[in-house]
C-alpha cells in the first residue's frame, strides 16, 4: 500500500500535493496504455478522460472533463480540450476546444477556438485565428484563416476565405447561416444572417451578402449582387 493514499489535506499546500500525486497516477496510466506524453510536468489530464493508444500529447496541454481522444491523434502543444470528443488521427495545435465533436483526420490550429457544441466532420481543416460557435462544419471544409463562424451549417468541400464573418447577431437575437456544398466564400465576405447560400455558389472577395444566394449563383459587391454570366467568367 502507498502511505500517500491516507495523507491528510488540511490546507491549500497539502491539496496541491495531493493533486500532484493523483495527476502523476493518471498520466502513468495513460502512458502504460500506449499514449505518448512528451512532458508530464506540463500536461494535465482529468480522471474521466479517455485516450486511445498511439496518440501524442504535446507539452502545455490540458484535457478536462469527460473528453475522449481517438487513436493516433496529436494534441498540443499549448492546447485546452474540455468536454469534447476528438476522433482518430486528428491534429490540434495551440487551440481551445470546449463542448465540441471533432471528426477523424481533422486539423485544427494554431490559435483556433471552438465552443458551443460545434461539430466538425471528417478531414475538415480549421486554421489559425478561426473561431467557431454552435456550427456544423461538413466533411472536407476548409476555413484556413481569420474567420468567425457562428450559428452556421457548412456543407462538405466548401472553402471559407480568409476574414469571412457570419454576422449572426442583430442586437436582440442570434440567427443561422446555411452554406451549401462546394461553395466558395471569397476573402473578407460578410454574411448577414439569417441567410442561405446554395450549393456551388460563390461570393467575391469583400462581399457583403444580405440576401439568400441560389445554387450556382455568383455574387459580389457591397451590397452583393448577382454577376452576369459574362462578368462571372472574367477574373475579379
Amino acid at each position: 500500500a502507498d502511505h500517500r493514499d491516507v495523507m491528510g489535506i488540511n490546507n491549500r499546500v497539502e491539496l496541491a500535493a495531493a493533486r500532484a500525486i493523483l495527476q502523476a497516477r493518471i498520466l502513468e496510466r495513460h502512458m502504460l496504455a500506449g499514449v505518448t506524453i512528451v512532458d508530464p510536468a506540463t500536461t494535465y489530464i482529468d480522471a474521466m478522460v479517455t485516450i486511445e493508444p498511439d496518440t501524442v500529447i504535446q507539452p502545455q496541454t490540458h484535457i478536462a472533463g469527460r473528453s475522449s481522444i481517438g487513436r493516433a491523434c496529436v494534441i498540443g502543444p499549448a492546447t485546452v480540450v474540455t468536454n469534447s470528443s476528438i476522433a482518430e488521427t486528428a491534429e490540434v495545435a495551440q487551440s481551445v476546444i470546449k463542448d465540441c465533436v471533432v471528426g477523424a483526420g481533422v486539423t485544427i490550429g494554431p490559435f483556433a477556438h471552438l465552443r458551443g457544441s460545434c461539430i466538425v466532420d471528417q478531414d475538415a481543416h480549421i486554421g489559425n485565428f478561426v473561431e467557431m460557435k454552435n456550427t456544423h462544419m461538413g466533411r472536407g471544409v476548409k476555413a484556413s484563416h481569420l474567420s468567425y463562424l457562428g450559428d452556421a451549417e457548412i456543407g462538405e468541400k466548401t472553402n471559407i476565405g480568409a476574414g469571412t464573418i457570419t454576422c449572426n447577431y442583430d442586437g436582440k437575437r442570434k440567427h443561422k447561416t446555411k452554406i451549401g456544398k462546394r461553395v466558395f466564400i471569397g476573402s473578407n465576405s460578410s454574411l448577414r444572417a439569417p441567410i442561405e447560400i446554395g450549393d456551388e455558389a460563390m461570393t467575391g472577395a469583400g462581399s457583403v451578402v444580405l440576401h439568400d444566394v441560389p445554387a450556382g449563383e455568383r455574387v459580389a459587391g457591397n451590397p452583393a449582387k448577382s454577376l452576369k454570366k459574362k462578368d462571372a467568367a472574367e477574373p475579379a
